[in-house]
């Protein structure tokens, strides 16, 4: 099912609720399923079978007060049958009201399942752009919200305000006919006095719950921000500062929360003076009404009987009718996220991408990630197929911008990419990215086990293939080290691991999905010298018959690569093979003598530092 369509993004018009409660009718009415729809039409069943059951029995319990107020043998018997009636209809009443519940409850929890997944869904297929300027945490209360809302108002808006609306209805519909139209007027002026009274109040109190939501994204966001960056907070000391910051805006939500609180009394205090006002004014005429004659005493015990039996579910209207409101606020971000467009779509009619040799071409690719400025001022390249292609530049000259564009995290502005002579923007995005692996620079691991996050590349692999990705990335003796081995826990973001064993499990995990493009994304940029031979040698057995791009940073990594392109600002300035491009004496020359000095100051830096180390060892070592 396609995420609703609410109007405008942060829309509070009248249009714009009634779009949001529309946006709700296909997940209560699912098309294709017919036995929830017979569940809908026999929950509505019940829950008219149970309003004529609670309004038709204050009439028996009328039955009762009339015979007991005639003198005579006949006020032993009439009473207790009609008591009997009377407590009967009020337990048919709940239990019609218990069956409705029951018949309705898998349509409403089906309905909260299909849109808490329609919006995961959504989440999922919005741009990296998007994911690279969220904040998480607001974004998980917004969901979070946002589901409960919805979830109160599929379970309230069928059963307690269609039952409401349908039992004033009877209730002035029996005045009127029974009594005297001043009781239905009474009646309906109350109704209606309540209803614009708890609309307006609410109206005006709804700021400080929009108040008390942007405090509380303000300080869940600050909260897991903090928390995921806790090593940097501790490197500089700043616990306090962060605490500070955070109590800032739980200050701000603590005084909205406040706010509304007093209000809410207030609202609370003038409904109920709205329903005394109404009974009272009943009562009364009633009371004339026996006075003259013309009133039974049975008859104003059904006048006051069906009026409390109306305010109260009436009282309940008006929380109701508060928390709607209020969880329309709450649905306000959540229905934003689902109001974003797509920035990358499938085309109508996309075929699958079926890579037959893995041939990529760019041709005069432009892009940019706005509109004022390009980063890629017409790229072409060709990379044949089972062949290696290496990408070097400065920082900032588009290398990974090429790997966003090859992976459809954007579309190309002009120009066109293409695998074995189809332009990517032509099949689906999903056929895409299955063939193509990457090994990014910074490696995300789940917090998971390391099985977990090895069989992530390709969940139906078996513990033996999990095992043989692992011995190609040369993770296998260390994971096997460990107490717990594939079974181990890595942490969140993978926090357990260092750097280089990450980047060995991030690489393990492409190799396992064997696809038939490769891209490392500077993929050796975490590792020492010596793993990164080793994992050098396990990427040139692996894309020995594949098609491989290799963004890279340090040069030494692909000297062995068929071609190495130099971009810089955007543009290819060279390109050739390792020895050609050294003979040239251009800019990748420049950078290969810059980064042979940095390696031989480093090495001389170690040498110079071993001694030292030898000696402070030796010293912590002595008696002294």
């Amino acid at each position: 099912m396609s995420p609703p369509s609410v109007g405008h993004v942060g829309d509070d018009t009248p249009s714009a609720r009634l779009g949001a409660l529309r946006a709700l009718l296909p997940y209560l009415w699912p098309r294709g399923r017919p036995g929830l729809k017979l569940r809908v039409a026999m929950a509505l069943g019940f829950l008219t079978a149970a309003k004529v059951t609670t309004v038709c029995a204050p009439f028996l319990y009328k039955a009762a007060v009339d015979a007991l107020t005639i003198e005579g043998a006949a006020i032993v018997a009439v009473p207790v049958f009609v008591i009997v009636g009377y407590g009967g209809a009020r337990v048919m009443a709940q239990a019609f009201g218990e069956l409705r519940d029951a018949v309705f409850a898998r349509v409403g929890q089906h309905a909260l399942r299909s849109l808490a997944l329609d919006t995961f869904h959504h989440l999922h297929r919005l741009s990296l752009r998007f994911h690279l300027e969220r904040q998480t945490g607001g974004i998980s209360r917004s969901i979070e919200r946002g589901t409960k809302g919805i979830d109160f108002l599929l379970r309230f808006m069928l059963f307690n305000v269609l039952p409401t609306l349908l039992e004033i209805g009877l209730v002035c519909g029996i005045l009127l006919y029974r009594y005297d139209y001043r009781f239905a007027a009474i009646t309906f002026l109350g109704v209606v006095g309540y209803v614009v009274f708890t609309a307006l109040f609410t109206e005006w109190r709804l700021k400080f719950r929009r108040e008390m939501n942007h405090s509380e994204n303000e300080a869940n966001t600050k909260a897991i921000d903090s928390l995921l960056n806790f090593e940097t907070v501790k490197y500089f000391g700043n616990e306090t500062y962060e605490e500070e910051r955070y109590d800032r805006s739980l200050e701000r939500y603590q005084k909205a929360a406040v706010k509304s609180q007093v209000t809410l009394s207030g609202l609370n205090i003038g409904q109920g003076a709205i329903i005394a006002l109404g009974l009272i004014g009943a009562m009364l005429l009633a009371a004339v009404g026996v006075r003259d004659g013309v009133m039974t005493i049975g008859d104003f015990v059904l006048v006051n009987t069906l009026l409390v039996q109306l305010y109260l579910p009436l009282g309940f209207l008006g929380f109701v009718y508060r928390e709607i409101r209020q969880s329309l606020v709450d649905m306000e971000a959540m229905f934003d996220l689902l109001a974003l467009k797509e920035e990358v779509e499938d085309r109508p009619g996309a075929r699958a991408l079926d890579v037959d040799r893995g041939e990529i071409v760019f041709d005069r690719v432009r892009f940019a990630y706005e509109a004022e400025r390009e980063i890629l001022h017409g790229v072409s390249f060709t990379v044949p197929a089972g062949r290696t292609l290496a990408i070097v530049g400065p920082t900032g000259a588009g290398k990974s911008t090429i790997s966003r564009l090859l992976f459809r995290f954007y579309d190309v502005t002009d120009g066109a990419i293409r695998i074995d002579g189809r332009d990517i923007r032509d099949v689906s995005q999903d056929s895409c990215r299955a063939a193509i692996g990457i090994v990014p620079q910074d490696a995300v691991l789940f917090n998971e086990t390391i099985g977990y996050n090895i069989r992530y590349g390709r969940p139906d692999a078996t513990d033996a293939e999990v095992e043989e990705a692992a011995r190609m990335a040369h993770v296998h003796d260390f994971v096997s080290g460990l107490p717990r081995g594939y079974r181990t826990v890595v942490g969140e973001r993978g926090l357990k691991l260092s750097g280089g064993e990450k980047q060995r499990v991030a690489i393990a995990r492409t190799m396992l999905k064997k696809p038939a493009v490769l891209v490392f994304d500077e993929a050796t940029s975490a590792l020492d010298s010596r793993t990164e031979q080793m994992i050098q040698a396990s990427i040139r057995d692996v894309s020995a018959d594949r098609t491989t791009l290799i963004i890279a940073h340090r040069l030494s990594t692909i000297v062995d690569a068929d071609e190495i392109m130099v971009l810089d600002a955007g543009r290819v300035v060279e390109r050739g093979s390792h020895g050609a491009l050294m003979a040239r004496g251009g800019l990748y020359a420049a950078m290969w003598r810059r980064q042979r000095r940095a390696d031989e100051y480093r090495e001389k830096l170690a040498e110079a530092l071993g001694p030292l180390e030898h000696g402070l060892g030796n010293g912590l070592d002595s008696p002294c």
